[in-house]
């Protein structure tokens, strides 16, 4: 959630950053709430005063006329207060509803736009294969070499789901460890989360967990969702607590179960494994010091980096645009690799993001530090390590051979025990 003395503060800033993100949002109908709460949070003090003051009056020497009247008075003000009370509440609720509509500010560099097309390529990594055959897709190679199966996994679970078979069950695997190797070098204490998650960390980290339009699973009667991301448990883990500044930076590495509805994804770009209904990923998260999290959203990108370019996997970096970043963010990076088989031609495809947040998911969940006598919230980001299933799109497409199998990179052969994935017959 924004501070909300810095949107009555910065009225315009704020409805301008919620055009440029296409959002809607009242920022003003939030500065009437907040100063309307205000007046109210005054008028019960004063009224709450009165009765104090009227209580001790009734101490003294009185005369059964002065006494009932004094109770008359002490009576009326605490109907005046118990109103003012239900009124404050009421207020309070609708603030909360409304201030949760408001997006984080952007970055002043990130790039204005409403769609992905408008992010900004800010770096390449890595040149796209040049094949002397005509490249398959992973839905095609997975196919062919007995890798996934989503034909028995539509008549089993539903259309968006799949089976991993043979080798592609330890090439997942392998690249978990081979993510989690680098980010165990860096710093960073693994973690497997829980697959569900309560409604208000779902809140709290910026997800809808409700409605149509949400991209969560709801657990009816639970109060409760199956996660889309590590980044809501891993944001949820120190929610409500107030931090040792010594602390600082805590860094998570979180390997989940992910599931998401994609109410509405179809097309060309979200078929095969790119865009399916559960999947496992490992998720980066850090809480630092406001002063730190620029730099830490550098680092992140850079282990991003690092784990792609040490797969020989040809990607670039883009600044994600306003339109583009979700309300949390105040910027965003993704990188996207080349994909040959994406298309019929060959094309990026999104397989990280990585997202500053600064704290507003801090002030939703809570999380705040010590700073000598003053509490103030911390920063929080998070980074995706390793969306598995894209992961194998990548490997699969990029490093098919013409005689039908893929090699495996290099780095990864000490993690699956094999350097390629032949041919071989259905069984």
């Amino acid at each position: 959630m924004i501070d909300l003395k810095f949107l009555k503060d910065n009225l315009e800033a704020v409805e301008k950053n919620i055009r440029d993100r296409a959002m809607r949002a009242d920022a003003a109908g939030v500065v009437r709430l907040y100063d309307e709460r205000s007046a109210l949070i005054r008028e019960a003090d004063d009224l709450r005063s009165r009765r104090n003051e009227n209580a001790a009056k009734m101490k003294g020497g009185l005369s059964d006329g002065e006494r009932a009247a004094f109770i008359e008075d002490g009576k009326n003000l605490k109907a005046e207060i118990a109103l003012v009370e239900k009124r404050l509440e009421e207020t309070e609720k609708e603030l909360a509803v409304a201030a949760s509509r408001i997006p984080n500010m952007a970055h002043p560099d990130a790039p204005v736009g409403r769609e992905d097309k408008d992010n900004l390529e800010i770096k390449r990594c890595g040149k796209p294969a040049v094949f002397s055959f005509k490249a398959l897709d992973h839905v095609q190679l997975g196919e062919k070499l007995d890798l996934i199966d989503f034909d028995t996994a539509t008549r089993v679970s539903g259309t968006k789901f799949y089976y991993l078979k043979n080798e592609a069950v330890f090439l997942e695997l392998a690249l978990t460890r081979y993510a989690l190797d680098i980010l165990v070098k860096r710093g960073f204490t693994p973690v497997i989360t829980p697959d569900i998650a309560k409604e208000e960390i779902l809140e709290g980290i910026g997800f809808n967990p409700r409605g149509e339009e949400s991209n969560i699973y709801a657990l009816e009667g639970t109060g409760s969702c199956l996660v889309g991301t590590a980044e809501i448990t891993l944001g949820g883990y120190h929610a409500d607590s107030i931090l040792d500044k010594e602390r600082l930076p805590i860094q998570m590495a979180g390997l989940s179960h992910c599931f998401r509805r994609e109410a509405g994804a179809a097309g060309q770009f979200s078929k095969g494994l790119y865009r399916v209904h559960q999947f496992s990923k490992v998720e980066m998260f850090v809480y630092c010091l406001p002063e730190d999290s620029e730099a830490w959203h550098g680092r992140i990108l850079d282990i991003e980096e690092e784990i792609f370019s040490g797969l020989d996997i040809p990607y670039r970096v883009v600044d994600t645009c306003t339109g583009d970043l979700g309300a949390p963010a105040y910027r965003k990076f993704d990188i996207e690799a080349w994909m040959p088989g994406r298309g019929g031609e060959g094309e990026w495809g999104e397989v990280t993001s990585t997202s500053n947040c600064t704290d507003y998911q801090a002030r939703r969940l809570g999380v705040r530090y010590k700073d000598g006598n003053k509490t103030r919230y911390v920063h929080m980001l998070n980074g995706t390590a390793i969306a598995l299933s894209r992961g194998i799109i990548a490997i699969l497409e990029n490093f098919q051979q013409a005689d039908g199998s893929v090699k495996i990179p290099s780095n990864l052969v000490p993690y699956t025990g094999f350097d390629s994935i032949k041919p071989r017959k259905p069984r």
